[in-house]
């Protein structure tokens, strides 16, 4: 297999790329699995590493590791504080509004209790529609199949926050077999080769847990999601693999 794509590294923390249908680590959810993110990316760089967030299986995109437990846990709080800027780009059905804050709450789905007995809190996401286009097939009932390019802020970090918002105000991810509409899901795969979610974490900004530079990565997209968009005329979206950090001073580098 590839080696895992690293986006930035240090003696703190390294970042990378996040294939889709990759489980970040072992889990109860899925026994039998073999292949996890966190072995892969330590095997590679031969050091431990301890996940900071979680990227849901289908979606890729760029994800943080501490080096050390104690990073690990300053980065998890920034996290939990919703001191990190993140950024989404998803592929859903239908004409979705330019901009829209979509505040509907969640329940959280752990899988240990039935959903009606889990409690209701507040779920944030900021949404802006990039693009769209009209391709002249019959998908479902219309004559002409509509989809848009959303770029999703989530500001709160709900279990699938960004699938079930969308899916709630009637624009689904492609891709997403439990919210999704399978009729545009199959012909994503079957005539677009696109048999994923086409959800991808791009954007990451933090503050760094030992310098407090702040740290800005972009990432981009799979060849998957690379050829969806030139074949939709959406190349100029596309993001890039980028860090941005300020230099370090004297000063900063004595205080580190």
């Amino acid at each position: 297999m590839p080696p895992l794509r690293i986006l930035y590294q240090d003696e703190h923390l390294v970042v990378v790329h996040k294939p889709s249908g990759l489980l970040v680590h072992r889990s109860a959810l899925a026994r039998g699995e073999t292949d996890f993110l966190l072995q892969r990316l330590r095997n590679q760089i031969g050091k431990r590493v301890y996940p900071v967030h979680r990227l849901d299986r289908p979606t890729s995109g760029v994800m943080v590791f501490g080096l050390s437990s104690n990073v690990a846990a300053r980065l998890s709080e920034a996290f939990s504080e919703r001191q990190v800027e993140k950024r989404y780009l998803a592929v859903v059905r239908g004409n979705a509004p330019e901009q829209e804050r979509l505040d509907y709450p969640l329940r959280e789905e752990d899988g240990t209790r039935p959903k009606a007995e889990m409690p209701a809190m507040r779920a944030i996401t900021d949404i802006r529609r990039i693009d769209n286009v009209e391709l002249p097939v019959r998908v479902d009932r219309y004559p002409q199949a509509r989809y848009s390019l959303v770029e999703a802020r989530p500001l709160t970090g709900r279990r699938h926050q960004i699938r079930r918002h969308l899916s709630r105000r009637g624009y689904p991810i492609i891709g997403d077999a439990k919210h999704g509409k399978s009729v545009h899901n199959r012909f994503f795969a079957e005539q677009l080769q696109a048999p994923r979610l086409l959800l991808a974490a791009t954007y990451l900004a933090f503050d760094h847990p030992v310098s407090g530079l702040r740290v800005q990565l972009s990432c981009a997209l799979d060849e998957t999601l690379t050829r969806l968009f030139d074949h939709l005329g959406w190349v100029g979206h596309l993001p890039l693999d980028r860090v941005e950090m300020p230099q370090l001073t004297p000063a900063a580098l004595q205080a580190t």
